[in-house]
């Protein structure tokens, strides 16, 4: 087959780029649904394009928004809990805060370059019965994490009223305000994320003023920080290390990054933009994690520094030596302290005075209100994705508030406080549990396997332990325990298994309907950049894959055997036979 002059082959290659898009076309999809906060009713935020050249401060200032809203989840009552129980463990939080970077990075990443949020990819890959099952599971963790910000809410209105407001009335409250919370919509995006970082403020003043007056040694905390160690470490010691990483890298966030990442104007024809995109996204990620990891590290200090191996008696002697009440929560034994968000604030009034404990609760009611809206954003997130179904905002929060106030309000009712504190526990071994149903799609996406895998592991382990360690050995306690094992098994190994094979190229291809030879011919005979072909298709793989097929020796023998040797295109394959790309 002889090449023709230049305008022939030119026309030859239009065509077969032609009968590719074509061929392709009948895969059409949906257009994504708009889920972003009044997204019906507000424009995206618009993206200068300017002529710098470089690192610009004006776009970074336009890309700002949903990683500070993302790293909400890093502060909520939560993530507060597990810090107090932390002790010198400083250089977990801060692996756990850069693991947690990664995979936000993938779920951004995907809501950028395919113009649809990580519900609607799964919408799309999953069929109707595992699809279903797989958002019942977020909607637990969703839950979950909202019976978090209940509770933390209620304890700092618990502590704000000096008990005049009783836990059960704090948890009622926590309906009204998020209704409160809905109405701030109507002002537009940008001023609601101007409150959210508002609310990240009002944490980082009100912990950081725990941080001044403690003193701890600077030192020590630089010293936790960058060496990992834990000097007589058993065995709970390292269930609360891996506990760190649970409460982390919540699994409903990656389904809220990858949303909120839609609400910027992007266009996704252009390689170069999504590029752009990607890398100031990750930026304001980055910032965001490393202002709420440092908001950690000032509540880990604090309590190192105050309750870290001290006995009840120790913190006992300090509230009686001060004259402050403090109910009797501390006990006069040599038991050591198991700390909580309201032991904490007893024990900072004690030290420091009432003053100090206010602060204190106004910095967790902070966090469970920015929390109690971001929870409820991805809740709506999944059900729109995951379902294809549109709910009006107040009965998405209705539902899930109702959910989770009904077990939480009668705990706060006929319980102590230590038993409502202590729900925090259990709660972030559910958001363990429910992570692989939020990593296994987005590896699959992003196809990052070996860091899906590696936090699977370590939460599922985590989660194990929880079960075996704390709960009822009992046989009609472990039946249902062993039977949610099964389906839990099942349901991570159809994800992991679903990941492997859309993964493949004969998946590639059939999703498509379009041939090996023909994608392989119009990729050796057009000028279009790889990259800008894949936006075309609208894919949810990275580009890396076009690059990696079509370029591929597989592509390039496929064309060999089908074109004469003395044809140039040949030649211009750089093809040896036997050789590997």
């Amino acid at each position: 087959m002889a090449m023709g002059d230049g305008s022939n082959e030119k026309d030859n290659s239009r065509s077969t780029l032609t009968i590719v898009e074509s061929e392709c076309s009948e895969q059409s999809v949906s257009p994504p649904i708009n889920t972003y906060p009044n997204d019906r009713e507000t424009k995206k935020v618009i993206i200068p394009n300017g002529e710098h050249v470089g690192f610009n401060f004006r776009k970074l200032w336009a890309f700002t928004g949903p990683g500070f809203l993302m790293s909400i989840a890093y502060l909520d009552p939560g993530n507060i809990e597990s810090d107090l129980q932390s002790g010198f463990l400083l250089w977990l939080l801060l692996a756990a805060s850069v693991l947690g970077l990664v995979v936000q990075r993938l779920s951004a990443r995907l809501g950028v370059v395919t113009g649809f949020h990580l519900a609607e990819l799964c919408y799309r890959q999953y069929k109707k019965v595992p699809r279903i099952l797989l958002w019942l599971m977020i909607e637990i963790a969703i839950i979950g994490s909202d019976m978090q910000e209940v509770i933390g809410t209620a304890i700092a209105l618990y502590l704000l009223s000096n008990k005049a407001i009783p836990l059960y009335g704090g948890v009622l409250i926590t309906v009204v305000d998020t209704f409160t919370f809905l109405l701030l919509d109507k002002y537009g995006l940008r001023k609601l994320e101007l409150l959210f970082g508002f609310l990240i403020t009002v944490m980082a003043l009100s912990f950081g003023y725990e941080y001044v007056i403690v003193k701890p040694d600077q030192g020590e905390v630089l010293k936790g920080m960058f060496f990992p160690w834990c000097e007589g470490c058993d065995e709970s010691v390292l269930l609360q290390a891996v506990g760190i990483i649970g409460a982390v890298i919540m699994p409903h966030n990656l389904y809220l990054h990858s949303a909120l990442v839609k609400s910027r104007q992007i266009d996704r024809k252009d390689a170069q933009k999504i590029r752009e995109a990607n890398y100031y996204f990750f930026i304001e990620g980055a910032i965001a994690l490393f202002i709420a990891f440092i908001i950690n590290v000032f509540v880990v200090s604090v309590f190192a520094h105050g309750l870290y191996e001290k006995t009840n008696a120790d913190i006992y002697n300090i509230c009686v030596t001060n004259n402050f009440e403090f109910d009797n929560i501390f006990p006069n034994d040599k038991e050591e302290v198991k700390a909580d968000i309201y032991k904490g604030g007893i024990f900072l009034g004690c030290q420091f005075g009432a003053a100090a404990m206010y602060i204190w609760a106004i910095g967790i009611l902070a966090a469970g209100q920015s929390s109690t809206m971001t929870g409820c954003y991805s809740g709506q997130f999944a059900m729109e994705g995951f379902l294809n179904l549109q709910w009006a905002r107040w009965k998405r929060v209705l539902f899930t508030r109702a959910i989770a106030i009904i077990p939480t309000f009668l705990v706060a009712f006929y319980s102590k406080i230590e038993d409502l504190s202590g729900m925090n526990d259990i709660l972030n071994t559910v958001m363990s549990l429910q992570l692989p149903f939020a990593v296994l799609p987005t590896i699959a996406f992003s196809m990052s396997c070996f860091l899906g895998l590696l936090v699977i592991a370590i939460n599922m382990y985590f989660g194990l332990n929880f079960v075996i360690n704390k709960m009822p050995q009992t046989w009609y306690f472990l039946l249902p325990i062993s039977l949610f094992a099964i389906f839990y098994i099942l349901m991570c190994s159809y994800l992991v298994f679903h990941a492997f094979l859309s993964m493949s190229d004969h998946a590639f291809f059939k999703k498509y309907k379009v041939s090996s030879k023909t994608f392989c011919e119009s990729m050796s005979k057009t000028d279009v950049n790889v990259s800008t072909l894949s936006f075309f298709y609208n894919d949810h793989w990275a580009f890396e894959k076009w690059d990696q097929l079509a370029n591929s020796s597989e592509c390039k023998r496929l064309l060999v055997s089908e074109w004469s040797d003395s044809d140039d295109r040949v030649s211009n394959l750089n093809y040896v036979p036997g050789q590997s790309s």
